[in-house]
């Protein structure tokens, strides 16, 4: 894989520490289902402006704009600022290594909350130190969650699980089990769990975590899934985008016992723009078009991508990565069609 692409994939370093490497502003009501005991809202509502519509924009790769000029240029409130990982142990920081306070990912946050925004905070991706498992406990990592959620009186917070966080179901229970926590000491707050996905939906990985977050009655306001890097598909973007919705929306609503209109509300597509990893896949605006109107047909708790630091064309010679799209395409292209989205 192109590490220049996805960091959320692969990271460059970032330090000598080496390679390192979120709406709704209500909780669903919760009532008895079948067995297991889960929660089963018809509805995550979702706001225009909001974090529904809260791309990815990592402050510490890629030549990252300046959140309020992106805001300024396209209309959108929010951000999921990636990536917050281990320091080493049960401890979060901005990757593996800067302060939650005091630095310039606080401040970064102030200059949008001042503009009128929010953030979408996101722990975990493809590489470096991840909390899941270097916590030993599922208290222990709500604990670790807790230090970002206060740091940031958040409203929301998106767990990014891949690579061996992913594959290791002693540890999907523990980030599950650590959600439910935080949802109970944070009444309201808003949770989403993204993951990697095939063309038909999630792997028997992401199912197993759907099921687990259902038996433990969890009530994620968002299952989102990041529809690249297939290694090998058929069709346009759009098209195979659409697919893996379908079986992931099949995925929850079996898990959660939730009817098709409430299975919608909670999944969620976390797209990459432009050329991907693959050198079969390139998300184009086009494929941004249908992705955007299957949100706005079936109301799907979140629509974002990855990221706004490749939200513009490279120049003459440049090739897709960390701070262009290799697409044609005008500056913001992508973060404008995802703005349109209004929950």
């Amino acid at each position: 894989m192109n590490a220049d692409l996805s960091p959320r994939r692969l990271v460059p370093a970032l330090t000598a520490l080496g390679c390192l490497l979120l709406p709704l502003l209500s909780t669903p009501p919760q009532t008895a289902a079948a067995a297991p005991v889960v929660p089963t809202a018809e509805a995550a509502p979702a706001v225009a402006g909001t974090m529904a519509v809260a791309p990815y924009e990592y402050l510490g790769w890629g030549n990252p704009q300046k959140p309020t000029d992106v805001m300024a240029a396209t209309g959108v409130k929010w951000f999921t600022l990636a990536f917050i990982l281990s320091d080493g142990g049960c401890n979060p920081k901005w990757d593996g290594s800067r302060a939650l306070t005091g630095g310039s990912d606080e401040s970064a946050i102030k200059s949008i909350r001042g503009a009128g925004g929010d953030v979408v905070v996101s722990v975990g991706g493809w590489s470096g130190n991840k909390l899941g498992e270097k916590c030993s406990s599922a208290s222990a990592l709500a604990g670790a969650y807790q230090k970002v959620i206060d740091a940031y009186h958040l409203k929301a917070l998106d767990i990014d699980i891949e690579d061996t966080e992913f594959s290791n179901a002693t540890v999907r229970q523990r980030v599950v089990s650590a959600l439910k926590i935080g949802k109970t000491n944070n009444p309201g707050i808003v949770t989403y769990v993204t993951m990697g996905t095939t063309t038909n939906g999630p792997d028997a990985n992401g199912k197993d975590l759907i099921n687990k977050g259902a038996a433990a009655g969890l009530a994620n306001d968002g299952w989102t899934i990041m529809p690249f890097d297939f290694q090998g598909h058929s069709g346009t973007m759009g098209s195979v985008t659409v697919s893996a919705l379908e079986g992931l929306k099949a995925a929850v609503k079996s898990a959660y016992g939730y009817s098709d209109d409430a299975a919608y509300r909670h999944i969620g597509v976390s797209s990459m723009n432009g050329k991907t990893d693959e050198s079969d896949e390139t998300v184009s605006t086009n494929d941004f078009q249908t992705i955007l109107g299957y949100a706005k047909q079936h109301h799907i708790a979140r629509f974002t991508f990855w990221a706004v630091n490749r939200d513009r064309q490279c120049g003459s010679g440049g090739d897709a990565g960390s701070s262009c799209s290799g697409f044609g395409q005008s500056p913001y292209a992508f973060t404008k069609i995802v703005a349109q989205y209004a929950g």
